[in-house]
């Protein structure tokens, strides 16, 4: 019994000897860094905040500062052999899918529906499909739409190269293509309005320093679940605010890889498609960008598209949207600091508001501060964070993250905790996209469920099915939770108190995600 005694005490001691000398400047300089960090965000969320109010107050809408006449048949072009289409340019319609069983109709269709002369404009669908059954489905809806007399192209490969962009480029080289000005992208799960080319292409028609037109995406699941109502705040904001600001200041934002129209030459001269990481629509962008090619965000054009509504498909999505930026950001940084075709402005620019801050500090601070450092200055009381760390600055951020979604104001709270969630996995990926290890290239394609709930249980309330754990258990999640709970514990125990309520409430979100008790349950 006493040598059981004098243990506890010797590890009382040598935490003692350790703490003061390394634990504590450690967390000292961990608070610091931190801090900076969130003052960096802070200051580019009251920067975008700014620029948008500036929009709206003088009216810098893309319909005032760039041309975009309504193109008209029969227009400025005389060619007796096209007749009254001529003033139409040629329009090349992508529509990449894999394995879409669920929502490849909606796609092709809606494609297919696009207002445009039927004979400047051609649909390809990039089909990369496994399963033999849903390559055969596709086949047999384009030669449905193909016997309407739409000029659609079904195009396979033999292998999966690339993936996206892989498939995007492999359906640039058909000889079609060549007689075509203008290449459309949508994801299979996208279903753009008729009037989409109608408001996209005058503006590239019309000035010939555009590369890319840019929608936004409109959420047809947003509904679903508490999870897409999370997704649909942060995506609103990246639309609403970020990419306003991008288009509006400097005329450059980051493609998002759908619902867009790019210059068929600009794409050439940037170089064209690249696999090099999994943000492939990024990269062209920057690099179109870095040659000197502006880029047009259309707020009021929306996209109907859909969310993912399972955990496991939206935590494999922000792995790819979080990787790839640090990847594409560690080969780019040098070429970009030495770009001669662009301003230094919009050099800084790219550098530090839209990687390093957005894509990289954004994610980072929010894991490491709020789910680490603040949990461990409970457990060591000689290091404390001011007020203004802690509390001011995040509840500005918050209220301005805010207002891309009104909506879902009262969420806000939710979303906070969510997100805090989700910034340990994009903190993971973000850091192996630095660092180039593990999965810096892994690519799953983003399951859509599109109908098939409703179609499989029509007319009847879903229920959810009894939970595997070995299928549902999320180890990582389950040891922050631990982690929280026990500094909330003992912040009422021996701390101020000061934190408790926020690691509760966070250890209980790390708790309800770790047993997979989130998203849409799909039965088997």
């Amino acid at each position: 019994m006493a040598a059981g005694a004098v243990l506890p005490e010797q590890i009382a001691a040598m935490w003692e000897q350790v703490k003061a000398p390394v634990v504590v400047p450690l967390l000292r300089l961990s608070v610091a860094a931190c801090l900076v960090m969130s003052v960096m965000l802070f200051v580019e969320k009251v920067y975008m905040s700014v620029v948008l109010v500036g929009v709206h107050l003088f009216g810098r809408r893309p319909d005032r500062r760039y041309r975009c006449d309504p193109i008209v048949a029969g227009g400025d072009n005389d060619d007796p052999e096209l007749g009254d289409n001529a003033a139409f340019p040629m329009v090349l319609i992508q529509i990449p899918m894999y394995n879409e069983r669920e929502v490849y109709k909606l796609s092709i269709g809606a494609a297919c529906g696009l207002s445009w002369p039927s004979d400047r404009v051609i649909v390809q669908v990039l089909d990369d499909s496994t399963d033999p059954v849903i390559k055969e489905m596709v086949q047999v809806e384009c030669k449905r739409w193909e016997s309407k007399g739409v000029r659609i192209k079904y195009e396979i490969r033999d292998n999966r190269v690339g993936y996206k962009a892989g498939a995007l480029r492999e359906g640039m080289k058909h000889g079609y293509v060549r007689d075509c000005d203008y290449v459309a992208i949508f994801d299979a799960d996208f279903q753009p309005d008729p009037d989409f080319l109608t408001r996209t292409i005058p503006f590239l028609v019309h000035n010939p320093d555009i590369a890319l037109v840019q929608a936004r995406w409109k959420f047809v699941n947003a509904n679903e679940c508490l999870m897409t109502r999370m997704q649909e705040m942060s995506l609103d904001y990246h639309f609403k605010v970020e990419q306003e600001v991008g288009s509006s200041t400097h005329a450059f934002f980051g493609f998002n890889g759908t619902a867009g129209v790019w210059r068929i030459s600009a794409m050439n001269e940037a170089g064209g498609w690249k696999d090099r990481t999994t943000v492939e629509d990024m990269d062209l962008a920057v690099r179109a960008g870095l040659k000197g090619w502006k880029f047009v965000y259309l707020g009021d054009l929306m996209v109907k598209s859909e969310l993912p509504s399972t955990f496991k498909a939206f935590r494999y999505q922000q792995h790819r949207w979080s990787c790839g930026p640090a990847n594409l950001f560690r080969k780019m940084l040098v070429e970009i600091a030495t770009n001669k075709k662009v301003t230094l402005w919009k050099k800084i620019y790219v550098i530090y508001n839209f990687f390093l801050v957005r894509k990289i500090i954004g994610h980072i601070v929010t894991f490491v501060f709020y789910c680490l450092v603040v949990p461990a200055t409970v457990l060591i009381p000689e290091v404390e964070i001011p007020r203004w760390g802690y509390v001011y600055l995040p509840s500005i951020v918050t209220i301005l993250n805010s207002i891309g979604t009104p909506r879902s104001l009262h969420l806000l709270i939710f979303w906070v905790l969510f997100e805090n969630v989700m910034s340990l996995h994009r903190t993971k990926a973000t850091l192996i996209g630095l660092l180039e290890t593990g999965r810096v290239n892994e690519w799953v394609v983003t399951e859509k469920l599109g109908d098939a709930l409703k179609i499989k249980l029509p007319g009847k309330a879903f229920r959810r099915p009894r939970m595997r754990i070995g299928d549902r258990v999320n180890a990582l999640e389950l040891g922050f939770s631990a982690y929280l709970s026990f500094c909330g514990c003992y912040d009422i125990a021996y701390g101020k108190g000061y934190y408790s309520l926020f690691l509760f409430l966070q250890s209980i979100t790390f708790f309800i995600i770790g047993v997979g008790y989130v998203g849409t349950i799909v039965p088997h």
